[in-house]
């Protein structure tokens, strides 16, 4: 029996990634490099905007969120795509070497693209470290955490009367008695399977 669940188990943090042009959550996040400029990699889903900004760009951001963070955070650059908002509008931003990170966060990587890998779902991008800070010492939000916390961090609030099917990847919902044949999550692309009944 293959049980997913034990992926919530490795110790990755959840990041605010950005570009010059974009911006989204993300947590397959590694060092995979040490020394002055260590190398930095993250994954992102091809089908995100973002993924757009970083293949037609040379720098990015991660801005590293802790178990503390306004929600709202994670709400706006997870749950939306720039192709439908600004998302810098609605969270409190700094801009750094060009890029902005996350005012609301422990601290940021500022890195600059060296290489990237091809998979069906996501792109690797691996960056070098070219700047970084500290800004808050406390404890950081692991993949982990939010998955154990997702009900309380995103507060789904459902209409009263109505039949909803909340995606328990992304929290978008749908509201209606039955999902529709075919159905797939606008927001993340995930298929009914990942939807949950709430009334």
């Amino acid at each position: 029996m293959k049980n997913s669940k034990i992926t919530r188990k490795i110790t990755q943090g959840m990041y605010v990634l950005t570009t010059p042009n974009g911006g989204c959550m993300v947590d397959a996040v590694s060092q995979v490099s040490a020394g002055d400029n260590p190398l930095i990699s993250v994954a992102v889903m091809k089908k995100n905007f973002t993924n757009e900004c970083m293949n037609n760009g040379k720098i990015f951001a991660l801005s590293v969120l802790g178990e503390e963070v306004n929600p709202e955070i994670i709400k706006t650059f997870g749950f939306n795509s720039m192709r439908d908002i600004n998302k810098f509008e609605k969270v409190k931003t700094t801009e750094v070497m060009g890029v902005k990170v996350v005012n609301d966060s422990l601290g940021y990587i500022i890195c600059e693209i060296v290489d990237k890998i091809e998979n069906d779902t996501h792109t690797l991008f691996i960056g070098k470290m070219i700047e970084g800070d500290v800004t808050n010492d406390k404890s950081p939000m692991s993949y982990g955490y939010y998955q154990e916390h997702k009900d309380e961090l995103l507060k789904v609030t459902t209409t009263n009367g109505q039949t909803a099917w909340v995606c328990t990847i992304c929290g978008y919902v749908y509201y209606g008695e039955m999902l529709p044949d075919g159905f797939l999550c606008p927001i993340c692309k995930m298929d009914a399977s990942h939807f949950e009944k709430k009334n």
